[in-house]
């Protein structure tokens, strides 16, 4: 056994020692299935495999003391409600904020943060990382640091447009069908189950293919797909709210549709659409990205995360970790908005203390 191995057990089961002295029973849990797992871990894989998990578990405990502090810096700032709410927040959520937030700084202040322009050709084709270069160059020579930041604007951009038509579409056409009902509804349904018959990523790779790989395109097809899914959802639960009592009572005071959809439907239906917008951005944005790594996506020079992955694939045959860097940052928000809408599910459910 090697002197990292024993002063690693060493100082993890003095701090188990010290947990279960102190009668916490939280962290002498954690700590104690941290043990098990990292004596696993270095029994089967040697040490090596224990320097990776160490690795690991010690970006872990970061991300939860950086999202703990990010906590405690929204509850100082926030308004009382807002302050209420984060305190009963987990960190999880906590965390997915943090990286939703640095996702849209990035975004945002792209031009500022990046070093060189989204196309601009520095070096040499795959050159190494260096002081000029932090992640190295892609197969043209280009700041993959500075695509990567401008990704974010490009990538998360139109997913959130792209998310926003989708609602547009499938949120007006489930309250139409809800509060007119009859053949109208009957209709909308059918047309619905026809779209959801179809494989959606063969059916974007056929529209794309006839129509063009331009963003518009991409944007228009890809919300035309999961508007039926926004639609089945709205649907069902403005369904419930359109029998209600205080519904019959607005019709025989003779209330308009509008009125009936925008001042007693809409409303109380707020809470599932907002959690159903974070899942819907997720499958959006995850989609974008598998069209771009495909080649119909967003196009070349736009830097674009899907793409990037694609461009930089051959690297993987040299041992280089280069295209996974992309692909963990669309895997990092995907989580991160994951942890965030459980967070309001749990919030719009009652469940709260």
């Amino acid at each position: 056994m090697g002197t990292f191995s024993i002063v690693y057990f060493a100082l993890l089961i003095a701090a188990t020692a010290a947990a279960a002295y102190f009668k916490n029973r939280t962290a002498l849990l954690l700590l104690f299935t941290l043990l098990i797992v990292s004596f696993l871990s270095g029994l089967l894989g040697g040490t090596n495999v224990l320097v990776g998990f160490t690795i690991a578990a010690g970006l872990l405990a970061a991300a939860a003391g950086v999202s703990y502090s990010f906590k405690e810096a929204l509850i100082a700032i926030l308004p009382p409600e807002g302050a209420k709410l984060m305190r009963t927040a987990p960190l999880t959520a906590a965390f997915g904020l943090l990286v939703i937030l640095t996702y849209i700084v990035a975004a945002i202040f792209a031009p500022v943060i990046a070093p060189f322009g989204e196309a601009e050709v520095i070096g040499g084709a795959f050159a190494p990382p260096d002081d000029q270069m932090l992640l190295g160059g892609d197969q043209l020579g280009r700041d993959l640091f500075s695509r990567l930041i401008y990704g974010a604007r490009n990538t998360v951009g139109v997913a959130i447009v792209t998310t926003a038509l989708a609602f547009l579409i499938g949120t007006v056409a489930g309250l139409v069908a809800a509060t007119m009902g009859g053949w109208v509804d009957q209709l909308l349904g059918r047309i619905v189950d026809i779209l959801l018959a179809i494989p959606q990523l063969i059916f974007a790779l056929l529209l794309l293919t006839i129509f063009g790989a331009g963003i518009i395109e991409l944007t228009v097809v890809i919300a035309v797909l999961y508007s039926p899914l926004v639609f089945r959802l709205t649907r069902a639960v403005a369904g419930n709210i359109v029998v209600m009592d205080y519904i019959e009572a607005a019709r025989l005071r003779g209330e308009s549709t509008w009125y009936l959809v925008s001042r007693e439907v809409l409303p109380n239906i707020t809470a599932p659409l907002a959690a159903e917008f974070g899942l819907r951005f997720c499958f959006v944005f995850l989609a974008i990205s598998a069209l771009s790594f495909l080649g119909l996506g967003i196009q070349p020079p736009t830097a674009d995360w899907g793409s990037m992955v694609r461009e930089t694939a051959s690297l993987i045959s040299f041992g280089l970790v280069t295209p996974l860097i992309p692909a963990a940052a669309i895997a990092l928000l995907t989580v991160a908005v994951n942890f965030v809408v459980d967070w309001m599910l749990y919030i719009s459910s009652g469940l709260k203390e």
